[in-house]
């Protein structure tokens, strides 16, 4: 089965993507309880570090960032209605800034388990908020790709302390991008501070499959679609169906399109920065 984030097929992960404190291990999709419900104190021990491809930096005590109050999101902001729609290319909430979430409760466990239901559902293996229509600092990912398989990735208000030097060409696909796949040149690791879903943070480094998924989902949480990154040849090999995805938004909103792609400025986005 193809995913929307077509680099599967290519790598081999270990079970253990991510140390324990904020991995969340999938549930069995054969289980006879509802697989929304499973807990998220289900981690790997944080003994298996040693095994990890992935290297957790430091770990932090504190909870909840420190946040300028106009930069958090309200409780408004993170309301939502189950099920999940995927927002596609044109609509704006793509573009939209983001902001970063300062409380850390049950809605948001609930918004985190509804991403990973429309996630699988819709064969993705990352996910951000704004892809859902709710412009808050939040991915979900889980590169194995399937229910039940692999471990399930939670990541708040992320930022990014380094990337490597070293970058990768690769195939992608994003489920905002329905059937359009892509080459993208991306750092091959990069260094990331995040909050889990209880609000801990973390500093820790990503390399290969992991780290591109990141990446892309980072770009969405700042506005980024992943065709800012192509290079104009790419993009040429993609423009009618960019453009079909135009005309859908048109004709599904009465509206005309926020953006389009032949007038986009001729200029790949670079890097990623500190933020």
């Amino acid at each position: 089965m193809a995913r929307a984030c077509a680099w599967l097929h290519l790598s081999s992960l270990s079970q253990s993507l991510l140390p324990g404190a904020y991995l969340r291990r999938a549930p069995p999709s054969s289980s006879m309880l509802p697989s929304r419900l499973y807990s998220p104190a289900r981690l790997v021990p944080l003994s298996n570090r040693s095994k990890l491809p992935l290297t957790a930096s430091r770990a932090h005590a504190r909870r909840g960032p420190s946040l300028k109050e106009n930069g958090v999101a309200s409780a408004a902001d993170l309301q939502f209605e189950a099920p999940l729609k995927i927002v596609e290319y044109p609509d704006p909430i793509l573009r939209a800034k983001n902001k970063r979430i300062g409380t850390f409760d049950d809605n948001l466990k609930k918004l985190v388990d509804e991403m990973f239901d429309v996630m699988y559902k819709t064969d993705g293996i990352g996910l951000s908020a704004p892809q859902v229509g709710i412009n808050v600092q939040l991915m979900v990912f889980n590169p194995v790709g399937e229910r039940g398989e692999g471990e399930e990735i939670v990541l708040v208000n992320p930022r990014v302390g380094r990337y490597s030097k070293k970058t990768v060409l690769f195939n992608e696909g994003c489920l905002s991008f329905p059937g359009i796949y892509a080459d993208v040149q991306r750092p091959e690791s990069v260094k990331i501070d995040a909050h889990d879903i209880s609000g801990a943070r973390f500093t820790f480094d990503l390399s290969g499959l992991p780290a591109r998924v990141f990446q892309h989902e980072f770009d969405h949480l700042k506005g980024i679609v992943f065709f800012d990154r192509m290079t104009e040849e790419v993009v040429e090999s993609i423009r009618a169906d960019l453009q079909a995805l135009e005309k859908k938004y048109e004709a599904k909103t009465g509206r005309p399109s926020p953006e389009r792609i032949e007038t986009r400025k001729k200029k790949v986005a670079v890097g990623f920065g500190k933020s």
